[in-house]
């Protein structure tokens, strides 16, 4: 063991700064290597843990780890139901709804029967582990989706998921650990003493909850409210709820914060984003102790003694368990194979299991040892294993799952928008619809769309929806005025690469070619659609399968090992169903014979079948 000694013993004052150290730097590393932060800290943890350099084991803080540790659940769970706004689950799809509801079921009973039988743990214990083993989390969640820009349904699903996850399997879990804790009383006595608890927690919380608004709406002071005023206050009314209601009924701390959390989180308060980035960085800190606490609490021998067994858990959970309930949960969705088959390997579990597992395998030290051992023994091997093989390979498993399209951000949800927008989707594009009008945007939204509703003229609007990743802006509305101004703002502020405009006066088009500028109009579009139903009925049918069952699209040569190649040796190469209709070079535009050789740069058209244009286009121009 490394001595860090001081004139009265261990020098704790040092080993808290080394603790907060080692979480900047794992929070630092996450965010370079585009990683959940939860697997530095807990290798963090493990280094300077009891199987490591010893600098931190369960005797450093004595008595007063479990109220450090605590506080920051305490903490953690304030952040996570402040964030459960009512807002974000109406912009959830529906499946976002099973996955917390159906999907959150599958987990724990599958997770609970899985230690039990796996494990030979006891019944209690092995639910306790269910339970807590519920929840993803965004902080395990985000940092993947950062990485993996998969479709908005896709991200809010599983971001929904994790926010609501978090604070129902604390909540859960207190439920058990109360019940375990309370074996020796009736049935009749537990409940009331449980009822009770519950009672005590969310009356404490949301009388927090309303101080908190009170004081920072309707309270003046002479020189008003500040940003930091508004968050200490905030940080200290958590604080406060989860000290309260722990000391008048033990364990109900939690559901004290999380009440508060969720009350205040959907309440219209001043500083609500700078509050959010506060409680964000102080997250960072506790989340130092929590994880370094909990591996200092793990010995390799009793991982070892998990063995086969714990893996068998974990595999169940990660590759039994999270599959069948993504693939139940989004029964009868649009959500495509391959994006279900990623977000079945896109759960990686985090910060409330470990920080829940810590807090009550410390408390159960004592009365039952073996069993706080194996609680968290099982948490942190679930942890360890499925935010390395999860979160590390993410991008990998996206790309070889096909799951990374491209984003276009369409203005306007009418008739034409929503036709475009279908049409993009069913090619597995991210298409994101704004749409101003409350009852539109809901029966889109209904419909399984993305959809923002508000202004599409809206600076903050547009960026919110996701135009400075957009790779195309659609201005679809039916009010030119509108559709100009869109597209000013998608060239002067967001810079974006393509801008479509749909013109529904005809002597406006020059206006709109000026800026460079890609329009449709409205009039001359459908001039051309009946003409080609005149002239060539056969094309003009198979046009409008475009997407569907045929497809046309453009591809870019950027490999020098395609360079030199000719036409034939490319169509050899193509998946049956398909061909190159079109070669591009520069401004000329030729139908290609099968000797022409390709220069990279060429844009080639490939016309068939839809999967095998796909098939075709990943062929010519994989991924990075």
């Amino acid at each position: 063991m490394i001595p860090l000694v001081g004139e009265g013993g261990t020098d704790t004052l040092i080993i808290v700064a080394l603790i907060i150290a080692l979480g900047v730097a794992a929070q630092v590393l996450a965010d370079r290597f585009r990683v959940p932060s939860v697997l530095f800290l807990i290798l963090a943890g493990v280094i300077v843990g009891p199987e490591g350099l010893a600098v931190v084991t369960a005797d450093v803080f004595g008595p007063e780890l479990s109220t450090i540790v605590g506080l920051s659940v305490a903490i953690i769970v304030f952040e996570g139901s402040f964030n459960l706004t009512l807002t974000k689950l109406r912009e959830s799809p529906s499946t976002a709804i099973r996955l917390i509801t159906v999907g959150a079921t599958i987990a724990f009973v599958g997770t609970t029967v899985a230690v039990r039988y796996l494990l030979d743990a006891g019944w209690g214990i092995a639910a306790l582990v269910g339970a807590l083993l519920v929840a993803t989390g965004p902080t395990v969640i985000t940092p993947i989706l950062s990485v993996v820009p998969v479709r908005d349904r896709v991200a809010a699903a599983l971001e929904t998921e994790g926010i609501v996850n978090d604070v129902t399997a604390a909540i859960l879990a207190v439920v058990i650990f109360e019940l375990l804790a309370s074996q020796g009383n009736s049935a009749t006595a537990y409940l009331v003493e449980f009822v009770e608890r519950l009672s005590v927690g969310m009356f404490i919380g949301m009388a927090t909850a309303f101080v908190l608004w009170f004081l920072l709406t309707k309270v003046r002071l002479p020189t008003g409210w500040t940003p930091q005023n508004a968050r200490l206050m905030t940080f200290a009314g958590a604080i406060f709820a989860y000290s309260l209601a722990d000391t008048i009924a033990t364990e109900s701390g939690v559901a004290a914060v999380a009440t508060a959390g969720m009350l205040l989180g959907n309440s219209n308060i001043p500083f609500k984003e700078t509050i959010e980035e506060f409680k964000g960085d102080v997250t960072i800190v506790v989340l130092s102790f929590v994880f370094i606490a909990l591996s200092a609490l793990i010995e390799f021998d009793a991982l070892l003694q998990l063995g086969v067994a714990g893996l068998a858990v974990v595999a169940v959970i990660a590759l039994v368990l999270r599959p069948l309930l993504v693939f139940v949960s989004t029964t009868g969705s649009d959500f495509t194979r391959g994006e279900k088959l990623f977000m079945s390997f896109a759960g990686p579990r985090g910060i409330i299991p470990a920080s829940v597992a810590t807090l009550f395998a410390i408390e159960l030290q004592e009365s039952n040892p073996e069993g706080a051992a194996l609680l968290a023994g099982t948490v942190f091997l679930t942890i360890l294993l499925t935010v390395v093989f999860e979160g590390g390979f993410a991008r990998q498993i996206a790309e070889k799952l096909g799951v990374i399209p491209m984003r276009v951000l369409i203005i306007g949800g009418g008739r034409v928008g929503r036709e475009l927008a279908e049409r993009l989707e069913e090619r597995g594009e991210n298409v994101v619809i704004i749409e101003e009008r409350q009852s539109a945007a809901e029966e889109l939204r209904n419909e399984g769309f993305s959809v923002r509703e508000g202004d599409g003229t809206d600076v903050e609007l547009l960026r919110a929806a996701g135009a400075e990743r957009s790779k195309i802006i659609v201005a679809a509305t039916g009010d030119d005025d509108t559709n100009l101004l869109v597209a000013q703002l998608a060239e002067s502020t967001f810079s974006t690469e393509t801008i479509i405009t749909r013109v529904n006066e005809p002597e406006n088009v020059d206006a709109f070619e000026e800026l460079g500028v890609k329009t449709i109009s409205a009039s001359a579009s459908t001039a051309w659609a009946i003409d080609n139903l005149i002239e060539r009925p056969a094309m003009s049918r198979w046009m409008t399968e475009l997407g569907r069952s045929g497809d046309v699209q453009e591809v870019e040569i950027t490999d020098e090992s395609l360079a030199g190649k000719t036409i034939g040796d490319i169509n050899e190469r193509l998946p049956e169903g398909c061909m190159v209709a079109l070669v591009s070079r520069g401004e000329e535009n030729t139908v290609p014979e099968t000797s022409l050789e390709l220069e990279c740069g060429d844009h080639l058209t490939i016309l068939g079948q839809t999967d095998a244009v796909h098939e075709a286009i990943g062929q010519l121009h994989p991924h990075d």
